[in-house]
């Protein structure tokens, strides 16, 4: 009778998924911190990785018996592509399964910037006290007066586009894709210069390629309203954060709203913190039970390929 394939689970799964591999597989729970990673490595057919285990040349030089890479998530870019391509070793991921938790955030932030509250926990019985809390608490603007501009139109911007709608928002976009009308939910294209130029709200949704670091920075931030919400929920490396934070202290009007940061964890060198209109989250946009439970289904594919099947998500190489 065959052994089980051998798979190194590097980082968390849900129990439900990681008891379905365990039932068909050897699955061996190692971080890339542990002393006998490399060890295990070296006999696994089968490795998932979330954000913090970069799959590199080197690493892939060590797992020579290693046939499929599965990242329980959205985001490709801690592994390189063309190093496991030249191997033969197939790569699968979860598009889609953080949608929906990444929308819910990105609104849930823009309306803590919008509709500013508070939540109160004693009585007010003074009615001028009442009264004064209530103007406190008046907000400058509505959603449905506001102009969203959405850099990136894909799975989650074309989401968002369509949740913005239904808030009464005008939505215009820029991508570098042609987009279907039909694909659009009634956002209306717009070159790069007049998104940054019309945008109350500007929302960053593209994705980890080379290309897109430092996407936005000093020019693109000088063409933005001295008002304007920014928001990032992409990567964060696409935003130059000196860049950022200069332009935020010197337009108070303005706020940045940041999910996504370059490093992850930051320190006190970080240009970011300690700004009053800035607002940042570490990196939460997907930390929902059931998208954290729809990534770590990634197991299905890898049981695919080591079972000779092809995989429902492969990435796409270069």
């Amino acid at each position: 009778m065959n052994a089980k394939p051998r798979v190194i689970q590097a980082e968390h799964l849900d129990e439900k998924p990681a008891a379905w591999l365990a039932e068909r597989c050897e699955l061996i729970r190692v971080g890339k911190d542990d002393t006998n990673f490399r060890s295990e490595l070296a006999l696994a057919e089968g490795l998932i990785v979330r954000s913090y285990t970069p799959v590199t040349d080197e690493l892939l030089d060590a797992a020579k018996k290693l046939r499929v890479v599965a990242r329980a998530g959205v985001g490709l870019d801690t592994i390189d592509l063309a190093a496991c391509k030249a191997r033969g070793v197939r790569v699968v991921y979860t598009p889609g399964a953080n949608t929906q938790a990444v929308v819910e955030l990105f609104f849930a932030l823009l309306l803590d910037v919008v509709r500013p509250r508070v939540f109160l926990h004693r009585p007010i019985p003074v009615l001028e006290a009442w009264k004064h809390a209530r103007k406190e608490m008046t907000a400058d603007r509505e959603l449905a007066s506001m102009t969203l501009g959405i850099l990136g139109l894909g799975r989650i911007g074309s989401r968002v586009a369509e949740v913005a709608r239904c808030f009464g928002m005008r939505v215009i976009y820029h991508d570098v894709r042609e987009i279907p009308q039909n694909q659009r939910f009634g956002a209306e294209p717009v070159s790069r210069e007049e998104l940054f130029a019309q945008s109350d709200a500007l929302t960053i949704h593209v994705d980890g390629s080379p290309s897109n670091r430092r996407l936005i920075g000093e020019s693109e931030f000088a063409q933005m309203k001295p008002e304007v919400v920014f928001l990032n929920l992409s990567r964060g490396f696409v935003v130059d954060p000196y860049a950022c934070a200069s332009f935020i202290i010197e337009h108070r009007g303005a706020c940045a709203v940041l999910d996504v940061h370059d490093p992850e964890p930051y320190d006190l060198t970080y240009p970011l913190i300690d700004i009053a209109n800035v607002h940042m989250t570490p990196h939460i946009g997907g930390a929902t039970k059931p998208a954290s439970e729809a990534m770590s289904w990634v197991v299905r594919d890898v049981w695919r390929v080591l079972a000779g099947e092809e995989p429902e998500h492969e990435a796409q190489y270069p």
